[in-house]
């Protein structure tokens, strides 16, 4: 690390935490109200959701129980606590962000693009603070620091076989949506987040 980057202070981890929760919040409430899918944890909580019934916020928090010993060991305590806050904020958002927002008139291409865009930014921003929103995002944060490999490629795929194990659960047309929306995501990821181009943390 370079003499003249400097460590985030604790005010800007804090901000970071709520903003880029808040974004990815924002774009989920897009793609719940058209049933839509996406990757990582937090599509793997949509599948068991859509699936079961059951409320998207729990089922979050408790998928990412067992990434945190992978994040402890192969990302450290600092970025563990940071992912562990921005779980539990992203599910304290999601379950109540409707008490302040009111979707009523959207449209779906719109909302698939918008959506991906505000989730994936909300990553860079966590990614940027050295944290996530937990689980597979810990594997692929550590796939880029480990390998080299570019987080929305890796994640291009792992969201391609979560989508495609979602599908009896999905119309053609949410299908085809959700991939949209998925790259969107990506391309946000891969473009801003790449190996080497943001050091401090």
């Amino acid at each position: 690390m370079s003499a003249d980057v400097q460590r985030h202070s604790t005010f800007e981890d804090v901000q970071a935490l709520i903003t880029g929760t808040l974004f990815i919040s924002l774009g989920l409430a897009l793609f719940k109200s058209l049933g839509l899918m996406t990757g990582g944890t937090v599509g793997l909580a949509l599948l068991a959701h859509y699936a079961t019934g059951e409320p998207f916020g729990p089922m979050f928090f408790l998928i990412n129980l067992p990434f945190y010993v992978l994040a402890w060991q192969r990302m450290g305590r600092h970025f563990t606590l940071k992912t562990m806050a921005a779980v539990g904020l992203l599910t304290l958002l999601t379950e109540n962000l409707r008490l302040g927002l009111h979707l009523q008139a959207i449209e779906p291409v719109f909302s698939s693009v918008a959506g991906g865009l505000l989730v994936g930014t909300g990553f860079i921003i966590l990614f940027r603070h050295r944290a996530s929103v937990g689980g597979l995002n810990v594997l692929v944060l550590w796939c880029q620091e480990r390998f080299g490999w570019r987080a929305g490629v890796v994640q291009l795929l792992i969201d391609a076989s979560i989508l495609l194990a979602a599908s009896p659960w999905l119309s053609w047309r949410q299908l085809a949506l959700s991939l949209l929306a998925a790259g969107a995501m990506n391309f946000a990821l891969a473009v801003n987040h790449k190996p080497g181009r943001y050091t401090a943390f």
